[in-house]
Parts: C-alpha cells; sequence; structure tokens
C-alpha cells in the first residue's frame, strides 16, 4: 500500500446538522442531521482493534455535545481496549460566539465533580473558551471537554470508540459517571503544545505523545516518507495530487511508506501522523 484514498461514512447525530461544509453533500429536508463524517480504510472497520491506530473525522454541530471524557491508554487496555484516546481539533468555521470547554475553571475533587454531574452544575464548573477559524486544541486523555454549537472542525484522535459521557444536559442518553469519573482529571486545562512553523508552509499544531498534527498551506513537490509512520492528509481547499491521483477537499488520503506529493499554492491540508516527535524531511 503506498497512497490510498479512505472511504467516507456519514454519521447522524442529533446535534448534527443539514448543511455541511461545502466540500459534503448537504442533508435533505426530511434526513436526519449529520454529526460525524469518518473516513475509514477500505475494508477496514474503525473503532475497533482492528483498526489503524488514528481516526479522522469532520464534525459539525448545531448544539452542545454531551460533557465527557476518555482515558488513557493504560486505563482503556485495563478494560480490554487496545488503546486510550487523546484527540485534537482543527477549527474550519465558527459562528460568533462560538465555544468548547475544556478542562474546569479550577482545581476540584473527583467527588465534587461526580456531585456536579449528577446535578447539572457542572456546566458551570467548565472552562468554555471562545474560539474560531484556525483555532486547534489537542486534549489529552482524561481532559473533560464538550463542543459547543456553530463549529466545523477536523478532528484527529486515537482509533478507539470510546468515551464517557459525564453529563448530557438532561437527556435520557446513558451517562458513564463511574468509568469517567474515574479517569478524569478535574483541573483547568493547559495547552499541553505551542504550534509553530517549522518551514515555511508547515505549521506543527501537536506533538504526541499520541501523534503529530501539522497543517501545511501552499505550493510544495515533494515524495513522502514517513520513516515507518503511516501518514493520514486531509485536504481542506486547494488542489493537488498524490501518485498522479486528483486530491480534493472532502477527502482523505493514508500513505503507508511513501508516495509523490505535489500541492498548488492555493492548497490546504491537515497532516496527521502517530507518535511524537516530528518527521522533519516528511515535506521537502
Amino acid at each position: 500500500m503506498t497512497a490510498i484514498r479512505l472511504t467516507t461514512k456519514r454519521v447522524e447525530k442529533p446535534w448534527g446538522r443539514r448543511d455541511l461544509w461545502p466540500a459534503f453533500e448537504s442533508v435533505a429536508e426530511d434526513g436526519n442531521p449529520v454529526g460525524e463524517i469518518w473516513f475509514e480504510v477500505p475494508g477496514e472497520q474503525d473503532g475497533t482493534t482492528d483498526g489503524p491506530e488514528l481516526l479522522i473525522k469532520y464534525l459539525f454541530t448545531s448544539d452542545r455535545l454531551s460533557v465527557q471524557v476518555h482515558p488513557t491508554d493504560g486505563e482503556a487496555q485495563k478494560k480490554g481496549y487496545p488503546r486510550g484516546k487523546s484527540e485534537a481539533w482543527v477549527i474550519l468555521d465558527a459562528e460568533p460566539h462560538a465555544s468548547i470547554a475544556l478542562g474546569t475553571l479550577e482545581v476540584i475533587s473527583k467527588g465534587r465533580l461526580r456531585e456536579s454531574a449528577e446535578d447539572g452544575s457542572i456546566e458551570k464548573l467548565l472552562d468554555w473558551k471562545a474560539v474560531k477559524t484556525d483555532d486547534s486544541f489537542y486534549t489529552p486523555a482524561g481532559t473533560i471537554h464538550a463542543i459547543g454549537p456553530g463549529l466545523t472542525l477536523i478532528e484527529a484522535q486515537q482509533n478507539v470508540d470510546l468515551t464517557y459521557r459525564l453529563y448530557d444536559y438532561g437527556s435520557d442518553r446513558e451517562l458513564h459517571l463511574d468509568d469517567g469519573v474515574a479517569v478524569s482529571n478535574p483541573v483547568p486545562y493547559v495547552a499541553p503544545y505551542k504550534a509553530h512553523d517549522i518551514a515555511p508552509g508547515r505549521t506543527v499544531l501537536a506533538d504526541g505523545p499520541a501523534f503529530v498534527l501539522e497543517r501545511w498551506k501552499g505550493a510544495a513537490s515533494t515524495g513522502l516518507k514517513g520513516d515507518g509512520r503511516k501518514i493520514w492528509l486531509v485536504p481542506v481547499a486547494g488542489k493537488g495530487t498524490i501518485d498522479g491521483q486528483s486530491l480534493d477537499a472532502g477527502s482523505a488520503w493514508l500513505v503507508d511508506g511513501g508516495a509523490a506529493l505535489s500541492l498548488e499554492a492555493d492548497s490546504d491540508m491537515v497532516v496527521v501522523y502517530p507518535n511524537s516527535g516530528v518527521i522533519e524531511a516528511l515535506r521537502g
């Protein structure tokens, strides 16, 4: 396998939308809202032990997502899962006053966290941060978080379908208070990594431990080499080719080994690969 185009899977969600990002066909008026689009390896089922290390999604929100948390690798493996779930978001579009909750406003005990989840006061304990287009956030496992309405974003995550809901605004969906409180780190969020440019058109948004997240803009012509790591490419805008195949917005690609990449001047692409440590020579 060199460069393969990933298949798309639409996931209906009550907090989703019918009017999606321009790269995707909108949902019919009588259709259920779509909240997520997953990119999957053809013939493989993501979210399982058989899937690759990472999973890439688009999210489209019209309402708040539940307050949730994910376990670390060690905590998840004790439950029989292959890995935990750290994740990151790249904001593609944000309506005015859009926000994301990250961490708590102050350090609280796990006992108080559980009580606040049970009585609904958890909403006032969360740190709701205003977000705008082109912001990015890396959320390590254990971070209490909730995504607000009015956002279109790309999510990169460790590939496991494992979410503990702490609070869901009075809905009848199942909560996971025992497991969720146990793995939570109820403290103020501190960004674990500061985004910075390492070359013209190449910005590292996050570096490990679960994965490296980059954003590339502008023209490039290079031979991609992952140094033993798979590389996920998510074109956001512009034109380009990979191994002679057309790159287009709304697609995602997986490179295993190497591939010839060409990007035009108007290109904008999210690049993700597992583990920590930037591959310096990835983009020539």
